[in-house]
């Protein structure tokens, strides 16, 4: 078996893993790294999206050079799990990812994607974003704005999106100012009237709902990848950083890394 074909196998079976709950990186085929301790060491990268194409300060670049500094085993991505294996797939076809999701993302589709398939890196989707619940966030958001009888609820949530941006501006991709506590701070102070006002209206897509279902996805695969020695990184937008980080800190089974680091 080739490297590309066991690292696509690999990839498959770590991403059944995950839809089940169950298995282990051991079970998959791979060989725990050799004289490791046992805890797994977690990177929680927050990232931009379009922006790494136009930033200066957090680039593409800057974002790849991070990346092999953490030297992953594995990486957990904001990626459906179902869909990693056809932005592998196309990738190794035509050397460009053809994902409709993935695509979104440059820092998979111009990055993690192309590095991965170099270095045989395990990728696993984790994000329990689809398509119907982006429709319905949507939907139920436009008719929220347009409630006379919601306008104050509306009017304090744009009115703390406005203050965020406004204590940001000039370092928000400053990945250094990305990875501190004050910008995890910032943002869940943002968020707050959102979640508190608009959870019950958007069902899966609320803010505390989307969030526990990634944290529930990226749990299930560090509860495959634990005992093994592992390096982790995962990579979320950073709005999602805090909630991921929150999460993690009652783990006893790993340890959670100064990612500013990476950026030094």
């Amino acid at each position: 078996m080739d490297a590309i074909t066991r690292r696509n196998a690999l990839t498959a079976c770590l991403a059944a893993g995950v839809s089940a709950g169950a298995g282990s990186l051991a079970a998959c085929g791979a060989v725990r790294p050799a004289a490791r301790s046992s805890t797994t060491k977690v990177h929680v990268m927050g990232t931009i999206h379009g922006r790494h194409r136009t930033s200066s300060a957090y680039s593409l670049d800057g974002l790849k050079a991070a990346i092999l500094k953490a030297k992953p085993d594995v990486i957990l991505t904001e990626i459906p799990p179902e869909r990693v294996a056809k932005a592998f797939e196309t990738f190794e076809a035509t050397g460009k990812v053809d994902e409709a999701r993935t695509n979104v993302f440059p820092e998979y589709s111009d990055v993690v994607i192309p590095m991965a398939a170099a270095k045989g890196w395990q990728v696993l989707g984790t994000a329990a974003w689809t398509s119907e619940i982006a429709r319905a966030r949507r939907d139920a958001l436009g008719a929220i704005e347009n409630a006379p009888a919601r306008s104050a609820q509306w009017a304090e949530h744009r009115a703390a999106i406005r203050e965020f941006v406004q204590k940001v501006r000039g370092k928000s991709d400053d990945p250094r100012f990305i990875h501190s506590a004050e910008f995890d701070r910032l943002v869940a102070k943002s968020r707050e009237p959102y979640a508190r006002y608009f959870d019950a209206d958007l069902g899966s897509g609320g803010w505390t709902q989307i969030n526990e279902a990634h944290n529930n996805l990226i749990e299930e695969a560090l509860n495959m990848l634990s005992g093994q020695g592992l390096r982790v990184l995962i990579t979320f937008g950073t709005a999602h950083k805090y909630k991921i980080r929150e999460r993690l800190a009652a783990r006893d089974d790993l340890a959670l890394e100064d990612t500013r680091s990476l950026f030094a």
